[in-house]
């Protein structure tokens, strides 16, 4: 083992009910060129946000509509509700976690009101982003569930 330990493989699972896209196809350039890491999005059809691995709760933004969190294996993550959902300044996104908090995988993070936001003209495309440089390869596409396992694979 050299100096640089590699990070402990973890099994993530999807913190959103919606459909899974590549990050390729967000309506943000800042997201789908990658400029803050590879990652993917879920079209987000159910207000409840999860966390996706357990670990620490790095960055929870006012508003509610994003959040990082590091694993407890080193993977550090950045979950980002909708498209400019900063907009709505908290209005829609009821918060359960707070920066510093531990979370379990599986947790809920947020609870967004999917009505609400729509009605206000707002993407739910919702991008997950590691920001530690992983290579992201999607495992499945289309439906998924808060919870599904086997989403993607991290390189």
């Amino acid at each position: 083992m050299g100096l640089f330990s590699r990070k402990k493989k973890e099994e993530l699972i999807s913190p959103m009910t919606g459909s899974l896209i590549p990050i390729e196809q967000v309506p943000d350039p800042v997201f789908s060129n990658k400029v803050m890491g590879d990652g993917f999005a879920v079209e987000l059809s159910d207000g409840k946000v999860i966390a996706p691995v357990s670990g620490t709760v790095t960055a929870a933004f006012p508003t509610g509509h994003a959040f990082g969190l590091k694993s407890m294996g080193g993977t550090e993550l950045l979950i980002h509700i909708g498209i400019d959902t900063v907009s709505l300044n908290g209005q829609g996104f009821q918060v359960f976690v707070k920066q510093g908090d531990n979370v379990k995988q599986g947790e809920l993070l947020v609870q967004v009101d999917i009505d609400y936001v729509r009605a206000q003209g707002i993407c739910l495309t919702s991008p997950v982003i590691f920001t530690g440089g992983e290579k992201v390869c999607l495992r499945k596409r289309g439906a998924v569930k808060a919870g599904d396992k086997g989403i993607v694979q991290l390189d």
